[in-house]
């Protein structure tokens, strides 16, 4: 790979366990550039298909849990194929070994399920989707090339005790808690790899957990986005009631000097990441800028307060409105002005750690943490 992610311990599975095997007939790439999906059908364009197939790109399977009627895309994609090098870079951070036991969230097409199998065998390997269709799709294309780990459908939130306890539990679907039943379904000394991510948007990383006397802590690894775990997708925020609790005429109002470049960083920043960790309870919806002009919206989902911040080109301030028991722009604003003053970390120096007494992160050392 291109990337340099994938190390010479594993080139003998990624040799014989083949993206294009487990990949649908219909199936709809997804352009990192502009951040659409497109069909391909095998069927109709088998060059496009392949090529597609063997492209660093993420690919979509499935639309809104199987209910799209037509040839999609449809609202929201449910199921997906990892782009490779980050398939590869997934498994090298779990850093298994023969003998190791693994469960394996969210099967999706089955490609990292078969990974893991013809690394450590049938044995070891339990894979678990809540969607039935997938789940069996997945199966016949495993059992098709020869291998068999245990397929459950089931909630991967919940685990699976029947064959626990696990070495090594890895999602490849994004949650917002890590579950205690993953850390009570871990040996201590094992791992737990997963894209975590806040209600504050969409942007993941991937936390890197080692587990010990009931808890588990660890690094983040690099960002990332995934599909959310079903049971745990965000819920629609309904802007009018925030509207209607608090009205824009009764805003508390000022400006900001800080600059839409400064705060909208680009498609890969890790900024959105950080913020979801500093300020709890919070999300923020940036909006299409029209006429010169792009507010950006901030919802509490602990009560109904609300701010927007209006970015105008060429105007060195910007507009803020906040309503509501909480300011939730001077909490975002000083969660950057934080950052900013920590020398703008990356997010592999930031970290977490759940126990009993819920989710903390920090910054270099697990010993000055903040709840999240």
């Amino acid at each position: 790979m291109e990337s340099g992610a994938l190390s010479s311990d594993w080139v003998p599975t990624f040799t014989s366990v083949d993206r294009a095997a487990f990949l649908p007939d219909v199936m709809w790439p997804y352009d990192l550039a502009t951040r659409t999906s497109s069909a391909v059908d095998k069927r109709e364009d088998p060059d496009a298909w392949y090529e597609a197939a063997d492209s660093n790109v993420p690919i979509v399977t499935r639309w809104d849990d199987g209910t799209q009627p037509g040839p999609g895309p449809g609202r929201l994609s449910t199921s997906s194929s990892s782009m490779p090098s980050v398939v590869y870079d997934l498994l090298q951070d779990l850093a298994v070994e023969v003998g190791m036991r693994v469960l394996d969230v969210g099967t999706g097409t089955g490609e990292t399920a078969g990974a893991l199998t013809h690394r450590l065998g049938p044995d070891s390997v339990t894979t678990m989707d809540i969607d039935g269709f997938v789940s069996r799709m997945a199966q016949e294309r495993l059992s098709r090339h020869g291998w068999h780990p245990e397929v459950v459908v089931g909630d991967g939130f919940e685990g699976h005790p029947d064959t626990a306890p696990y070495d090594r539990i890895l999602a490849t679907v994004g949650v917002r808690e890590v579950p205690d039943t993953w850390i009570r379904q871990t040996r201590p000394g094992g791992i737990i790899l997963a894209p975590f991510g806040t209600h504050y948007g969409n942007a993941d990383a991937v936390v890197r957990l080692k587990v010990a006397d009931g808890t588990a802590s660890g690094h983040f690894t690099q960002r990332v986005e995934f599909m959310k775990l079903r049971t745990r997708r965000n819920s629609e925020v309904t802007p009018d009631d925030y509207l209607s609790a608090w009205p824009l005429k009764d805003a508390e109002v000022s400006n900001t000097y800080l600059s839409e470049g400064e705060f909208l960083r680009g498609q890969w920043s890790d900024l959105p990441f950080v913020l979801g960790l500093r300020v709890p309870h919070c999300r923020q919806a940036v909006a299409e800028k029209r006429d010169d002009a792009r507010p950006v919206w901030f919802h509490s989902l602990s009560d109904l307060s609300w701010a927007c911040v209006m970015f105008r080109d060429g105007e060195r301030e910007a507009k803020v409105w906040q309503a509501g028991s909480r300011r939730l722009w001077d909490e975002v604003s000083n969660a950057y002005l934080w950052w900013r003053d920590q020398g703008c970390p990356d997010v592999a120096r930031f970290g977490l750690t759940v126990s009993p007494h819920g989710h903390r992160a920090w910054l270099d050392d697990p010993g000055d943490s903040w709840p999240i």
